[in-house]
């Protein structure tokens, strides 16, 4: 697995944009996207050493994040890896014991390629994308 981003559970794009310029000191980042597939809002943005971390927004209030921004827990939402074969790599996954959040679906974000998420053993989620850049 290829390490890809750090996903950000944040309330709208905009706000959490100027968190990360802000805050964290990123200055680089992309046209927003939005993904009706799973109902969210994406926009990628880069520190200074290349690390990409993933904004994700809600895209109306049956928005699978909507939850997340309710509770305020996993908001540090996801680890994401690129992999060569989805089903070779969630198969590997499920062996040891992660849970799938769901079947894979296609990503806008990330030109149509499948991703899937699951729930590792230790209560973080761990998505997967297709394709290795």
């Amino acid at each position: 697995m290829l390490f890809d981003h750090i996903g950000l559970v944040v309330p709208d794009l905009a706000s959490g944009e100027r968190y990360c310029r802000d805050v964290l000191g990123l200055t680089r980042f992309s046209v927003a996207v939005l993904d009706p597939l799973q109902n969210v809002w994406v926009q990628f943005g880069y520190d200074g050493a290349g690390i990409c971390y993933e904004l994700v927004a809600p895209a109306g209030e049956n928005s699978p994040v909507a939850q997340v921004l309710k509770t305020r827990r996993n908001v540090l939402n996801h680890l994401a890896y690129r992999v060569p074969s989805l089903a070779t790599s969630a198969e590997q996954l499920r062996t040891q014991r992660h849970l799938p959040l769901g079947p894979s679906q296609p990503a806008v974000a990330f030109g149509g390629a499948h991703v899937q998420f699951f729930l590792s053993p230790l209560g973080h989620i761990v998505e997967l994308i297709e394709g290795v850049a």
